[in-house]
């Protein structure tokens, strides 16, 4: 009850607490209204106040500025009314109503100028900075097209003041005044601060995500693009006051032709057809669906639903000629308005553009449109460019400072190092050093891909090339840590014949190891002293190196890495119960890189060593220890200035933390690992298996639709990389995600597209064999019982051939013969359905094959009627003979459900064939059977009770018996609380009573 002023300001408080949104609008309209019951100036502020932020971020743009006015009259009036926090929310929100009127077109100009000369004179009165005053000025003059130098200049060039609006979206309009001078690269410079999280606010960064897509997708950055989409659209789907930003993310999907995904986002934004609060925005909202409907309809899509104003169902075409026309009405009045024909050639602008990618940039979601147009496929996605110095000489130093500090992005340098130097002419700049040292960086660069592909042994002989180009180039150090590398990768290599991951860990490894160790120890003594005689701080040496090619911490400290590197793989093939031998040299090696990692102030370094020890806790199931461990490992890595090292840190956490049941923080952790990996240029970072772990975190997060969009993603991804089976395997889980949120046709087309085409062959046979038996049980799903059918055929021909197939031969068959009969192919169902039996009989599955006989006889009377009951009866004879060969100590074996369906399906079956007397006491032992499972039994029983009355009524005569039969079952389901059990009794036996009555 609203009766007290204390009652109306705790309802405010909890009303803060909600979301924006409709709910939120409406209590603080009425709480505004109870707040003026009382005399109570104060209390009406805070209500006025409240109401006013719930127009403002609910896009009610026409009520925020008549609410304002009402302020402004209290505090002229009751000034004391307002506390200090009041106060300034006075004189900040002058900047709302402003946009306010912006927004729509009927305010003439006039009042938004008088408002504007208002707030100057408050600020002025007040001792406030201008610089809200100008943003306002340059706000109306970009909304006009007129004056827009001037005024950018007039609010640009001015300090910040502390009512100046948030940096976050500053920075958002200073950038969108790049763009529209079409300097894209020097906006998306300026949105770093937004995009990259260092500022934000409650509008960002989603609003600016929105902004940048295009932008990102015209510089060739669509790895960004796609990442801001995924990610940004989240925050701005089905927000009232953000109908703009809803209608950038259709115009993205247009033009980077997901127009499948853009009529997804229509469909999930409905009501914002019916938010007319903000015209402006309304309009930003239309045009970008305009964008979409006019690609679709230009595409052939004239006829496919889309989703529309709710109340009546839409086609592309319908719907864009409505948008067409209200949108066209709006902007013209906002010309009117103005004066100018800016808002309608901002329209316009962007009606005209086109697509700016030549096939589709893959954003997970497979959808299909329907009309005479195919959809493309997705393709993939471009690298992000980066620039690289045409200058050899600047190039290779970049290249090599790069290389120093571990930043992947150094790849493509050396790549274009590669292709200059080996072209012919080239002649060796010994300003670079020996010509040795570029070989021998060569060799490593092509070593550490070799290892990356997991082609170990060959990853080793050029690790091992280049220890000795090192040599040659009189790089004492660099040589060390490439033949301690090739060493470590030793207990890794698995290619060819050396199968056994540890097979090489022998003594002679371990003691070849200490010995680099203690060459390692050796250079940097003399290292140290070399510094001491420079008067530099003793025993301290730059991560990096004076010079290039000198003895660093960076070089001592990678050879410790790589012992541990060695220990940490052994200690795992040992896994989970790892040799206490192997599992002491483990974390001495480890605790001795942390400490010496501490004692050089190398942080990455020690941050690897809390990653090893992370990652063994995690392999061997301790997850607290593991969080605690890569927690840990990600603060020395942020510390280290080098976060592209923490990306596969991320990766590893957020699996961690999926099995402690955290999945929305390991989607986070996921998202941050694949952004930097992208903005860092990490070609090697797992991609696609960085992409299948989102999927599983949105399934347990409930975002279903990313985790569809975020499985696809990485089979298309795997596919890329060329590997099948992996891209195989995250189809499959598509296909299953799909299937349980009860889209089964789009997981049978994942499914087809699996073993649709040749390359089905190359697969691993069981996964394979998997799909087809996934791909199978969909097919009869949606009704399509003969593809089905030919499915688990052809999977019956591959398990028929494996040594250990034939209780899956035995499954497959029977479901096989229902499926065929189920498409009325019966001879062949026979056939499978004998095929079965004689796989059971070699590998017994007595409930599979229970079912599959029970089944088989009811099909066969559905299918010819009262003279197959013989043969549907043999089945059944058939089922007999399975129950009675399980013994009757079998737990695992359901006895009391596998005598009540025999006994259920006969008597049925019985009835079919007119001979009820036979068929009651088939459904009466079909009763006591379900009765003897108890509460899991009690529904089975129910409708076996009431087969047994419509036999006892209609088959015999005796309805006052099936009546009662009914009463008695009835209440024992109304005991039971099984109502719709109890509905379904009581409904037959009214239909007998009243014909019993007639």
């Amino acid at each position: 009850m609203l009766d007290t002023p204390q009652a109306v300001l705790d309802a405010l408080r909890e009303n803060d607490g909600r979301p924006h949104g409709l709910h939120r609008t409406v209590t603080a309209e009425e709480l505004a209204a109870a707040a003026e019951a009382f005399d109570d100036p104060a209390l009406l502020v805070t209500a006025l106040l409240e109401l006013m932020a719930a127009y403002e971020f609910t896009g009610e743009h026409r009520k925020s500025p008549v609410v304002f006015a009402r302020l402004l009259k209290l505090h002229e009036t009751s000034p004391d009314a307002f506390s200090e926090w009041e106060a300034h929310q006075v004189d900040w929100r002058f900047k709302w109503v402003t946009t306010s009127l912006l927004q729509v077109p009927d305010m003439p100009l006039t009042t938004v100028h008088g408002w504007i000369d208002r707030m100057r004179e408050r600020y002025e009165d007040a001792g406030h900075g201008l610089q809200p005053v100008a943003a306002m000025r340059y706000h109306l003059a970009r909304h006009t097209g007129t004056g827009i130098p001037d005024a950018y200049d007039l609010w640009a060039t001015r300090t910040r003041t502390r009512l100046s609006d948030c940096e976050a979206c500053e920075t958002r309009h200073h950038a969108l005044h790049q763009v529209s001078a079409g300097d894209d690269a020097g906006a998306l410079d300026t949105w770093r601060p937004v995009l990259d999280g260092a500022v934000s606010c409650s509008d960002e960064p989603q609003m600016t995500q929105a902004h940048a897509l295009l932008p990102l997708l015209r510089l060739g950055r669509a790895d960004e693009a796609r990442s801001h989409h995924l990610t940004g659209y989240r925050q701005v789907r089905g927000r009232t006051g953000m109908q703009e930003e809803v209608g950038l993310h259709l115009e993205f999907c247009a033009l980077s032709r997901n127009a499948a995904r853009g009529v997804e986002i229509l469909a999930e934004n409905r009501p914002l057809f019916e938010a007319t609060g903000a015209p402006l925005a309304r309009l930003g909202f239309l045009t970008g669906t305009e964008v979409l409907l006019a690609l679709l309809v230009e595409e052939g899509h004239t006829d496919a639903p889309v989703g529309g104003p709710p109340g009546r169902n839409w086609t592309a075409g319908e719907l864009l000629a409505e948008v067409r026309g209200e949108a066209d009405r709006l902007a013209a009045a906002f010309d009117t308005r103005n004066g100018t024909t800016a808002v309608g050639d901002a329209r316009r602008l962007r009606l005209d553009r086109r697509p700016l990618l030549d096939e589709p940039l893959p954003l997970g979601l497979r959808t299909a449109l329907t009309g005479p147009a195919a959809v493309p496929a997705p393709a993939p996605a471009a690298s992000p460019a980066r620039e690289i110095p045409e200058d050899f000489t600047e190039l290779v130093r970049e290249a090599r400072r790069m290389a120093a500090v571990g930043h992947p992005g150094d790849t493509p340098l050396w790549d274009r190092v590669a292709e200059l130097a080996e072209a012919e002419g080239y002649a060796h700049d010994t300003a670079l050093g020996p010509e040795a040292r570029l070989r021998a960086e060569f060799a490593e660069q092509r070593a550490h891909a070799l290892y990356a592909e997991d082609r170990d042994r060959a990853a080793r002989t050029a690790m091992e090339e280049t220890a000795g180009l090192y040599e040659a180039a009189g790089m004492a150090w660099h040589a060390l840590v490439a033949r301690t590398r090739a060493l470590s990768w030793d207990v890794v290599i698995t290619d060819g014949e050396d199968s056994n991951a540890a097979r090489s860990a022998g003594p002679a490894l371990w003691e070849a190891l200490d010995a680099f160790h203690r060459e390692a120890e050796q250079l940097l003594e003399k290292r140290v002293a070399a510094h001491d005689e420079t008067g530099a701080e003793p025993g301290l040496l730059p991560a990096t190196g004076p010079a290039p090619g000198s003895a660093t911490a960076e070089k001592y400290l990678t050879v410790l890495h790589c012992r541990v590197f060695a220990a940490y793989h052994v200690a795992l093939a040992g896994a989970p119960e790892i040799p206490a031998p192997d599992r002491e040299r483990f974390e001495t090696l480890r605790a001795t890189l942390d400490s010496e990692a501490g004692r050089l102030g190398v942080p990455h370094q020690r941050g690897a060593a809390r990653m090893f020890a992370g990652d063994v806790a995690a392999r061997l199931g301790d997850h607290a220890v593991a969080e605690t461990e890569l927690r840990a490992a990600l603060e020395e890595i942020e510390a280290s200035g080098r976060p592209w090292r923490g990306t596969r840190v991320r990766a590893l956490l957020a699996q961690v933390l999926l099995c402690l049941d955290k999945p929305e923080e390991a989607a986070g952790q996921l998202h941050q690992a694949l952004a930097e990996a992208v903005r860092y240029e990490d070609t090697l970072f797992p991609m696609a298996p960085t992409y299948l772990l989102l999927g599983h975190a949105g399934t347990h997060t409930g975002d279903l639709t990313g985790a569809v969009r975020h499985f696809s993603e990485a089979a298309t991804r795997f596919d890329r990389e060329g590997e099948p089976n992996d891209a195989a395997d995250a189809r499959l889980q598509l296909a299953d995600l799909l299937a349980r949120t009860g889209r089964e046709a789009d997981a049978v087309a994942v499914l087809e597209s699996v073993v649709g085409d040749d390359s089905a062959a190359a697969l691993d046979e069981r996964l394979l064999a998997q799909t087809r038996l996934t791909l199978a049980r969909g097919l009869r799903g949606l009704g399509e019982h003969l593809p089905a059918a030919e499915e688990f055929l052809r999977l019956a021909d591959t398990v028929a051939g494996w040594e250990d197939g034939a209780q899956t031969l035995t499954l497959v068959a029977a479901e096989a013969a229902t499926s065929l009969a189920l498409a009325d192919r019966w001879e062949a169902a026979r056939t499978a359905y004998d095929r079965a039996f004689a796989a059971h009989a070699e590998a017994p599955n007595p409930p599979m094959l229970l079912e599959t006989a029970c089944e088989f006889a009811r099909l066969t009377m559905d299918a010819h009627g009262a003279e197959a009951a013989e043969e549907a009866l043999r089945r059944l004879a058939d089922a007999d003979a399975l129950y009675a060969a399980v013994p009757e100590d079998d737990e695992e074996f359901v006895h009391w459900f596998a005598r009540g369906s025999i006994h259920y399906r006969r008597a049925r079956v019985l009835a079919q064939a007119d001979r009820f007397a036979e068929a009651l006491p088939e459904a009466e032992a079909a009763v006591a059977a379900f009765a003897d499972g108890g509460t899991d039994g009690e529904e089975r029983r129910a409708e076996a009770v009431r087969i047994a009355a419509l036999i006892e009524s209609h088959g015999l005569g005796r309805t006052q018996a099936a009546v009662a039969r009914l009463d008695e079952a009835a209440a024992r389901c109304e005991r039971a609380g099984l109502s719709e059990a109890v509905q379904i009794l009581i409904s037959v036996r009214e239909d007998l009573a009243a014909g019993a009555g007639g």
